[in-house]
């Protein structure tokens, strides 16, 4: 009777080990040749995080005040403040202006003022209680309809309410770890008058110059080339 001859099967390559990144918001990779990539998953070019509107006129949130998002965003926020300034030409106000990373993982800033911030604070203080801080959850900001007079006729305006949700304590930790290692800040929004009132992440680079440090820089600067002349 005929026989086969066979031959022993070739050992299995041996899994590639997991790689564990030095940070949660890195993912980490080791070519052939053992060489090991970090690379961050999220985006964000130096104080020019993507630009989110809050449209209270019109109840929506838009991206550069062009593409409609949608009637509520949902978030973790990775860095925040509320602070009184006079920023964007409308006058003094108290702000609130928070990052977040949106689901392309992009770092993501929008910004509220009056009663909305009021309803922020308020939200802040209840988790206060619940040893918790707002970079600790997952919120979700809803404009909610309200109705008032104006020169004897019926006008509407919306105001963000603010509510929350466990979040991913894996995501959590990126974005604080994230927050630790890249100044998150916002150039249009800085005027380096601000008052602060609460901060957490938010961090401008060490030696930032505001607007007004730079024109009196230029100035110094001409002057000094107007008198070589």
């Amino acid at each position: 009777m005929a026989t086969t001859k066979t031959t022993p099967d070739a050992p299995a390559a041996a899994p590639a080990a997991a790689v564990t990144p030095s940070r949660a918001y890195l993912t980490a990779t080791v070519s052939e040749d053992g060489e090991l990539t970090e690379t961050s998953r999220f985006k964000y070019l130096p104080g020019h995080p993507r630009q989110i509107r809050a449209d209270l006129k019109a109840g929506v949130f838009n991206l550069n005040g062009q593409e409609v998002l949608g009637k509520s965003l949902t978030f973790i926020p990775v860095a925040l403040r509320i602070f009184s300034d006079n920023i964007l030409s409308m006058g003094r106000k108290v702000w609130a202006e928070l990052f977040f990373i949106d689901k392309t993982g992009a770092v993501c800033a929008v910004l509220f003022h009056g009663y909305s911030v009021e309803n922020l604070q308020k939200l802040n203080a209840s988790l206060f209680y619940d040893d918790l801080s707002l970079t600790d959850v997952e919120l979700t900001v809803t404009p909610v309809k309200k109705q008032t007079e104006k020169d004897g006729k019926p006008a509407t305006y919306f105001i963000a309410e603010f509510s929350y949700a466990p979040a991913d304590p894996a995501e959590v930790q990126a974005r604080q770890e994230f927050a630790e290692d890249v100044d998150l800040y916002r150039e249009e929004t800085l005027t380096g008058l601000a008052d602060m009132r609460l901060v957490n992440g938010y961090r401008i680079p060490e030696g930032y110059q505001f607007p007004e440090q730079r024109a009196a820089k230029q100035l110094t600067t001409a002057e000094a080339a107007a008198g070589t002349e």
